[in-house]
């Protein structure tokens, strides 16, 4: 039995090395560099390139501003009816799908009317659910 190594409870353990930060200075910002890729990631060809200083079409690097777009019920006091098929159809795509507030422009009180009207419309055949 004296041959058996007994652990001692009361060692030490031997330290782990430390942690030492990086010297080279800051994290490079590899988000810079997105600017320049499409939507899949991919560098675009050079004829792909837009002239992003054009300000005439798409999107420029400056300030946009957006017209904020208004409730069309709130403004012009308009009564939300699933009767009404012309108005509803609006708030809907051709295919069928209700579109969302950030699209219309509704407050969230009436797009929730809205969508209900539109759902009460579509059970009674006032509206498709789907697009042929």
């Amino acid at each position: 039995m004296s041959d058996e190594k007994i652990p001692a409870v009361n060692q030490p353990r031997p330290e782990a090395p430390r942690y030492e930060p990086r010297s080279e200075g800051p994290r490079p910002d590899y988000r810079s560099d997105r600017s320049d890729r499409d939507r899949d990631g991919d560098m675009p060809m050079d004829h792909d390139r837009r002239d992003y200083d054009d300000k005439s079409g798409g999107r420029g690097r400056g300030k946009v501003f957006f017209k904020k777009k208004v409730c069309k019920f709130c403004t012009q006091k308009l009564k939300i009816d699933y009767k009404d098929s012309d108005t509803l159809r609006r708030f809907t795509t051709e295919r069928g799908k209700i579109l969302p507030k950030r699209i219309t422009g509704t407050c969230a009180k009436h797009q929730r009317e809205l969508a209900a009207a539109i759902k009460r419309a579509r059970i009674i055949a006032l509206l498709p659910f789907v697009a042929k």
